[in-house]
């Protein structure tokens, strides 16, 4: 998979301390984002699913994986592979993405339902810089919605 970042103790990207992988690569280039030196489908570097697991489970703190970007279905297969992995040590997943939950269900594609699969929850919808927000907790504009795609600890999601 191809990554432009980690961060192995984050507690803004999710629920509980976070382990947070950044995809590189991103088809949205949305204005204004957050992770623009992410867009670029060549930059960053490669790493295997496994690798990134490993640094996992180093962290007995670590309550779960978010994976954000760039874009994580570009790398749905990856992604899916690293989330299956995490999914089996207990922990959960959360997934930020510039499509909509909609959109990703629509399109029938194999790799992206099985990411989709492996998500516990799913923060979807292109960054919009007009409806940036401080307010809306783990979304970077308004119209982003928060989906949970399979219960979770915390009821107020």
């Amino acid at each position: 998979m191809r990554i432009a970042n980690t961060i192995d103790d984050s507690i803004v990207d999710g629920e509980g301390m976070r382990f947070v992988v950044f995809t590189q690569g991103c088809p949205h280039r949305c204005p204004g984002c957050h992770n623009p030196e992410t867009h670029d489908v060549s930059g960053g570097t490669e790493i295997t699913a496994d690798e990134l697991f490993a640094r996992i489970e180093r962290n007995p703190l670590c309550s779960g994986l978010t994976l954000s970007g760039g874009e994580p279905f570009l790398h749905a297969a990856e992604c899916a592979e690293l989330a299956a992995k995490v999914q089996a040590s207990g922990r959960d997943v959360w997934c930020y993405t510039g499509y909509t939950l909609e959109e990703l269900r629509a399109a029938h594609n194999a790799d992206w339902e099985k990411l989709l699969a492996y998500t516990d929850v799913l923060i979807d919808g292109r960054f919009i810089e007009e409806l940036k927000s401080f307010s809306h907790k783990w979304r970077g504009s308004s119209n982003q919605k928060i989906h949970r795609l399979k219960p979770t600890s915390n009821p107020r999601l």
